[in-house]
């Protein structure tokens, strides 16, 4: 039986600094970092408070196709590569603690049905979304 996700793919195009804003920015700690040969290198980090949950930064090439590897570059350069969503219980805290540490926030704290959203960027150019939830019935989205 599946039990849970243990491990998402964020793209990146340099591997130690991605690493050191996850850790020194974020406030990730370190999962895994190491070179299996070919020039491949295998670095996670994790929420610190989350061991289950690790994210592989990869930089694109293979097993990819040439083609796929140089869009993802493209998109992460043009900041425009989706990534992941954080939680947090402060947002407008957090969005002023990681603007003075020079984040870059496409969009400030929102009021949302669910919560208090801001997107934020990586220094890679993957789209982070900042989420402060708050109770939610889904009832101001109509399903089809």
């Amino acid at each position: 039986m599946l039990t849970n996700v243990s491990l998402v793919t964020l793209w990146v195009t340099d591997q130690d600094s991605a690493k050191r804003f996850y850790i020194d920015v974020l406030g990730f700690v370190e999962g895994t970092d190491v070179s299996m040969g070919d020039g491949f290198r295998w670095v996670t980090v994790r929420a610190p408070d989350h061991p289950e949950l690790q994210v592989t930064m990869m930089v694109p090439g293979p097993p990819l196709e040439p083609d796929v590897a140089e869009a993802i570059r493209r998109s992460l350069a043009a900041g425009r590569m989706g990534g992941f969503g954080l939680t947090t219980d402060d947002c407008h805290g957090d969005y002023e603690r990681l603007r003075a540490l020079g984040v870059e926030f496409p969009q400030p704290p929102s009021d949302r049905p669910y919560g208090i959203e801001a997107v934020m960027r990586d220094n890679q150019g993957n789209w982070l979304v900042l989420v402060e939830n708050k109770p939610y019935d889904g009832g101001e989205f109509p399903h089809a």
